[in-house]
């Protein structure tokens, strides 16, 4: 069988693309890489971190956002532990609710209850 290497990037629906554009870049801290136009209108963006292990893209799609809205979609990896209490940190000094961190199912820390403008929830994790 051939193999896989990962995931090259996941894609979520929007209501908002600005801002969608506006939360991610500000709180996550992610980057655009790419505006994809259609018919003179951007329609969706590529996103990455700083250093290019998370491709993300947004997609203008109001309709499939409010269907995945407080559906928990998206887990990032964080690095360590240690990092997770630093995301805690950082986003309450943004002000952006979240639930806390609580303990994973194999004893790592997973930051639970971040939304994003549409409602999706993403998790952070640290094994």
């Amino acid at each position: 069988m051939p193999d896989l290497s990962g995931v090259h990037h996941v894609k979520l629906p929007v209501a908002d693309l600005d801002r969608s554009r506006r939360w991610y870049t500000s709180v996550l801290g992610l980057r655009v890489d790419i505006e994809f136009t259609e018919d003179g209108v951007v329609k969706g963006l590529a996103l990455s971190d700083a250093g290019g292990s998370l491709g993300l893209a947004l997609r203008h799609d109001p309709a499939r956002a409010a269907a995945v809205a407080g559906f928990d979609l998206l887990t990032l990896r964080v690095p360590t532990r240690d990092g997770v209490q630093q995301w805690r940190r950082r986003l309450d000094e943004l002000g952006q609710p979240h639930g806390g961190v609580l303990t994973g199912h194999r004893g790592g820390s997973v930051l639970v209850g971040l939304h994003d403008p549409d409602g999706i929830e993403i998790r952070l994790y640290a094994d």
